[in-house]
């Protein structure tokens, strides 16, 4: 498979009421051709939020949007652009980081967390060396990480409720 360069085409999601941050990779080009984060239909990234918030799991791009702010949540990647083959993290060459200081300079963020092992590897790299927070690595919720049942992803994110004031 052949790597193409992509840009990040997605608006961050926050307010100023935002108090987490959660940062994925980059958008699955599945959730590209969607226009919205974690909107693979497999990934599991929204029933393990609705389950934790007791809540129907969010459908369009407006209703997850709004989700998450009604949560204190907000939402981006850890890279702006790179060299990708399909939805593979393992396959990233050549990545640019977001500048989340527009998030963290409007907001009272008081923790970050990051979707999946590249994610965390990427933001530890790029990011933390300049927003000084380290950020708690979850649990990927892509269908790629099927070994990680409903359960346990629940388990993991419900750490983000000590966080949200």
């Amino acid at each position: 498979m052949e790597s193409e360069r992509i840009t990040h085409a997605f608006h961050p999601v926050f307010d100023s009421e935002s108090r987490i941050l959660i940062l994925g990779t980059m958008p699955s080009p599945k959730s590209r051709e969607l226009g919205f984060y974690y909107s693979h239909p497999r990934n599991r990234f929204w029933p393990v939020l609705a389950k934790i918030f007791g809540e129907d799991v969010p459908e369009t791009p407006e209703e997850k949007a709004n989700f998450a702010l009604r949560h204190k949540i907000a939402l981006w990647d850890v890279l702006a652009e790179c060299d990708i083959e399909s939805a593979s993290d393992s396959s990233i060459k050549n990545a640019v980081p977001n500048d989340i200081s527009i998030i963290l300079n409007s907001t009272d963020i008081k923790a970050i967390f990051t979707t999946g092992t590249t994610a965390a590897k990427f933001y530890k790299k790029f990011i933390e060396p300049e927003s000084k927070i380290p950020a708690i690595a979850l649990p990927s919720t892509s269908p790629a990480n099927a070994k990680v049942k409903f359960e346990e992803l629940v388990e993991e994110y419900r750490k983000i409720l000590d966080y949200i004031v």
